[in-house]
């Protein structure tokens, strides 16, 4: 096809003479060649395109669909009535953007195309569409892995063709264009897919970030959006077949968009398709199942920082929906953090867990604060209530967890600091199992210190407003072992300590009033040994108490 073209166009350019150097007219060459051009319509065009869904396409399918859209770039005219208009982007559309269409066929088929400048402008939102082509080819790779896990030829040739096609549409001015305003080289771009994806997505987050007119990024979002098309369907494959290789370049490269895109996906415009994303990927119904797929996990599991550190974002940036976000957000780490915290805490699996991983910054930011902080309501709203009397299930790991991600990150908010400090508190003053109180007051140590250091004039509010929530809660029902805990927090901050002495001291005489039974000595023996712990505000204390 690619021949007859050439030679059909050749000779409407230069017409052969005979050896008696008489050569026919233009008009009837052309007439000759649109003659020929019909022809080739009528009867090999249909051929062609009832095969075009095939699942395993020749590749001359995609060497003849290229001659033909070539042909009717040159002569328009001769294309059947079915395809005008426009026949260049209607025979574009059935071969290489149809979202039914074989990666192969597409991948050789755009990369005829994309070295003819003259095809890619003649259709004005062709280089948006061939991102686009380009875009599912990648995501859709690995649906032709054998189930053996080995590749099949149609794969070899499908990455050949992938590299390729990777190349051609980097060099896109479009994408150029994206490149250089995101402040790279188009030339240093590695051309391999999964690389070239990274980098481009990054780049489109970065331009749209860098947009401060409304209209502009209001623009960028739709541009934005048409790149990625339905990418939630591209991957459906993986998700019924199970592929593992499919899987993980699916969650991570849509974790990407989360991450990157985070800003862009916050907006009014492209908010459904995050909604999508958390419902489709993050909290999907087979995954509450009792025996969810585990290749699934898997590849969640090694994406998930990308996912909570863009949701993370979208919360702070939505202005509609950001309640509505942090509460799936909450959800989202509740889900994981449970499901990949072993039974009892082993270094390893702690150190690894994605949800730590999520929230570690070598220095502190205002979003992985932001982070962290939901990450800790998690911690202190569903992993360390009690049930009456009973502890929270794997308590030892949990606390292990919240440990780790309090020394990994050098947070100087006392409030963020704090934040789990009431319900490890309580730990601490219900649990007598030996590790768990080891790792409540290893805890406890480092909140409140790194609280004191953070409030070096005087005793830190987070710290006393906490203490007096805990003895309000606790007065009358856990008055012993109250004490024994603020002993423990007194060897840490006494100045805070100390602040409690009068709610302390009036609690303790409305206690013996309220049961009527004068002194109780064993509650204020309790008392004074945590008084003596207090200086000279304590020891006064003390002897007001013995004056009674």
């Amino acid at each position: 096809m690619w021949r007859v073209h050439q030679r059909c166009s050749q000779s409407l350019s230069v017409a052969p003479s005979s050896s008696s150097g008489w050569s026919p007219p233009a008009s009837l060459a052309k007439e000759r060649h649109l003659a020929v051009a019909s022809a080739l319509w009528s009867h090999f065009f249909p051929f062609l395109r009832s095969l075009r869904l095939s699942q395993t396409p020749p590749p001359q399918l995609a060497d003849a669909a290229a001659g033909f859209t070539v042909l009717a770039l040159d002569m328009p005219g001769s294309a059947p009535q079915d395809l005008q208009p426009h026949p260049v982007q209607s025979i574009m559309q059935c071969f290489g953007w149809d979202e039914m269409l074989h990666p192969l066929l597409v991948s050789r088929y755009l990369n005829h195309l994309l070295q003819n400048s003259e095809v890619v402008a003649s259709v004005s939102s062709a280089q948006g569409v061939c991102v686009r082509a380009w875009l599912r080819c990648v995501f859709q790779q690995y649906l032709h892995k054998s189930t053996d896990g080995t590749d099949s030829r149609t794969g070899r040739t499908l990455d050949e063709q992938l590299c390729e096609l990777t190349r051609l549409v980097l060099r896109l001015p479009e994408v150029e264009s994206v490149l250089q305003r995101a402040g790279l080289q188009p030339s240093a771009v590695k051309t391999e897919p999964k690389p070239a994806l990274a980098v481009f997505i990054k780049a489109v987050g970065r331009v749209y970030s860098g947009l401060q007119q409304l209209s502009e990024r209001s623009s960028m979002v739709t541009q934005a959006l048409d790149y990625v098309g339905d990418v939630l369907k591209y991957i459906k494959p993986y998700q019924l077949n199970k592929n593992q290789e499919g899987l993980q370049l699916a969650y991570w490269a849509i974790g990407c968009l989360v991450k990157h895109w985070s800003p862009l996906l916050a907006t009014s415009k492209a908010q459904q398709l995050l909604f999508r994303i958390i419902d489709c990927l993050l909290l999907p119904h087979s995954l509450f199942q009792q025996d969810p797929p585990t290749q699934v996990l898997s590849a969640l599991k090694e994406s998930l920082p990308l996912y909570l550190q863009g949701l993370s974002v979208a919360v702070g940036v939505s202005l509609s929906q950001g309640a509505y976000l942090k509460q799936q957000l909450r959800s989202v780490i509740s889900q994981y953090l449970g499901r990949f915290l072993p039974a009892t805490p082993t270094a390893g699996t702690i150190a690894n867990h994605p949800v730590l991983l999520a929230a570690y910054e070598a220095t502190p930011t205002p979003r992985g604060a932001g982070l962290r902080r939901n990450i800790l309501q998690v911690i202190s709203d569903s992993f360390l209530q009690f049930k009456g009397h009973a502890p929270p299930p794997r308590l030892a790991s949990v606390l292990s967890f919240l440990l780790e991600l309090l020394r990994r990150n050098a947070d100087t908010d006392p409030a963020l600091l704090s934040l789990a400090l009431p319900a490890v508190l309580r730990c601490l003053m219900l649990v007598n199992e030996p590790q768990v109180r080891r790792l409540s007051a290893e805890a406890v140590q480092l909140m409140v210190e790194r609280c004191v250091s953070l409030c070096p004039e005087g005793p830190c509010e987070q710290t006393v407003s906490i203490l007096r929530t805990f003895v309000e809660e606790n007065e009358g029902v856990y008055d012993q072992q109250m004490y024994s805990v603020l002993e423990t927090v007194s060897l840490l901050d006494r100045g805070s300590v100390e602040t409690l002495i009068p709610v302390l001291s009036l609690s303790l005489r409305n206690l013996e009033q309220k049961r009527g039974q004068g002194r109780n000595n064993s509650l204020r023996n309790a008392y004074k040994r945590l008084l003596s712990q207090l200086g000279e505000s304590g020891q006064a204390e003390v002897v007001s108490l013995d004056a009674e």
